[in-house]
C-alpha cells in the first residue's frame, strides 16, 4: 500500500467525482445508464501516490502508454484494478504488454495481432484486444485505416488466443470538443458497419474520449473513456 497525503487525496477524489458526475450528465443527455461506460485512469507520468489516492477514490480501470514503466507501477500496485495498454505497441514488446495488461486498446495491424497471439498462447491466455483505427488519417497518429480494417477482423474472427472486444480512436485534439464529435460518429457507424460483415466479434467496447472530449465522446457511443488530466492534473514532462 501506497502512502497517500491528505491533501493529495482530497485532490484527486474531488476531480473524480467531476469526472463522474460529467460522465453522468452525458449519459443522461444521451438516454443511456452510466453503467455503460469505463472509466479508464491515464497514468502516463503519474507518480504512485497519485494513482493510489485515485483507487482510494474508487478508480479500477488504468490506463499505461509505456511497457517499462508500466511494468514498474503494475509491480507496485497491489490488485484488484485493472490495466489496459494505450500507447503505440511494437511488436518486440507484444510479451510484455499480454503479461502485463488485462486490455491491449492497441492493435492496429495484422503482424502484431499475430505476435500478440502466438505470445498469448505461450501463456495459455486469451487476450481482451480492441483495434485501434485511424480515422482522422493524420500521419502522426496509429491506428489501421477505415478500408484495411476488415482485413484485421478477419484475422480476429480466427484468433483462439486474442478476445476481440471492439474498436478505439484517438481523434485530433481540438480546443472546442464539438469538432470532435464526426470522428466518435464516424467510428460507431464503423462499428455498424463491422458488425454486421462480422456477426461471430463481439463489438462491445467503443474507446473514445479523453480528458478534454469525453463527454461528447459518450454522447456519441462510447463505452470507455480515456481520461487522465482531468483526474491528475497536468502531465508531468
Amino acid at each position: 500500500m501506497v502512502d497517500v497525503r491528505d491533501e493529495v487525496l482530497e485532490r484527486i477524489s474531488g476531480n473524480v467525482k467531476k469526472v463522474l458526475e460529467a460522465i453522468r450528465a452525458a449519459c443522461d443527455r444521451s438516454g443511456r445508464s452510466p453503467e455503460e461506460v469505463k472509466l479508464v485512469a491515464v497514468t502516463k507520468t503519474v507518480d504512485l501516490e497519485r494513482i493510489q489516492a485515485a483507487i482510494l477514490s474508487g478508480v479500477r480501470v488504468f490506463g499505461e502508454n509505456y511497457i517499462q514503466e508500466a511494468r514498474e507501477k503494475i509491480s507496485a500496485i497491489a490488485k484488484p484494478v485493472e490495466w489496459h495498454f494505450i500507447g503505440h505497441l511494437q511488436r518486440n514488446k507484444a510479451k510484455y504488454a499480454v503479461k502485463l495488461f488485462d486490455m491491449i486498446e492497441t492493435v492496429d495491424n495484422i503482424k502484431l495481432a499475430a505476435e500478440l497471439q502466438k505470445r498469448a498462447e505461450k501463456l495459455s491466455k486469451v487476450q481482451p484486444v480492441l483495434v485501434q483505427v485511424n480515422i482522422s488519417g493524420e500521419e502522426t497518429k496509429s491506428g489501421i485505416s477505415p478500408t484495411e480494417l476488415p482485413e484485421l477482423l478477419k484475422f480476429m474472427t480466427k484468433s483462439t488466443s486474442l478476445e476481440f472486444k471492439g474498436l478505439m480512436t484517438m481523434p485530433p485534439y481540438f480546443e472546442d470538443p464539438e469538432n470532435a464529435r464526426p470522428y466518435f460518429v464516424r467510428l460507431r457507424e464503423l462499428r455498424d458497419e463491422m458488425k454486421n460483415r462480422f456477426p461471430n466479434l463481439s463489438f462491445e467496447e467503443l474507446s473514445m474520449g479523453m480528458s478534454g472530449d469525453f463527454a461528447v465522446a459518450i454522447e456519441e457511443g462510447a463505452t470507455i473513456v480515456r481520461v487522465g488530466t482531468a483526474i491528475f492534473g497536468e502531465r508531468r514532462t
